[in-house]
């Protein structure tokens, strides 16, 4: 259908849908920068010490992450980033497998959620790199036969 073709092309789709999926991700930063003894206490709960740093680290990687891909530049650097992030939470705060009980299987509910979201990561790298290409594309760089570019 053209309208669904012609709203999924749109640039301000492809906007709201990067804020949308960085959405957990910078909204938890801002909660960490403006509530920062509440960050502080979250990373102390985790046993993540010092708690101060790892708040003041995890703030800087859910924002600047989020803030890369919003503006889709270095997009892979920010999906990088924020996938790593979410790996590294899956392994240090919600580790199921030692857990038991009602409390492990909110944990792998939790998990499969933040799988997800590094496969949605991986897939806006790719659709931002591809977009890119197709834009270059209408660009070629004039080539003699057989030599250098001119």
């Amino acid at each position: 259908m053209p309208w669904i073709d012609a709203i999924l092309a749109s640039r301000v789709t492809a906007i709201v849908g990067r804020v949308l999926l960085t959405f957990p991700f910078w909204a938890s930063g801002i909660a960490k920068l403006v509530d920062f003894p509440g960050g502080v206490a979250e990373m102390r709960h985790f046993g993540l010490e010092p708690a101060p740093l790892f708040n003041i680290l995890t703030l800087v990687v859910q924002l600047s992450g989020s803030a890369l891909i919003i503006a889709d530049r270095l997009t892979w650097l920010g999906a990088g980033a924020l996938g790593v992030f979410t790996f590294l939470t899956i392994i240090l705060v919600h580790h199921f497998w030692s857990l038991s009980g009602e409390e492990a299987v909110v944990a792998l509910h939790i998990v499969t959620e933040h799988v997800g979201m590094i496969g949605a990561l991986v897939l806006v790298s790719v659709m931002s790199v591809n977009r890119k290409r197709q834009v270059w594309a209408a660009f070629p760089i004039p080539r003699e036969k057989n030599g250098p570019p001119a």
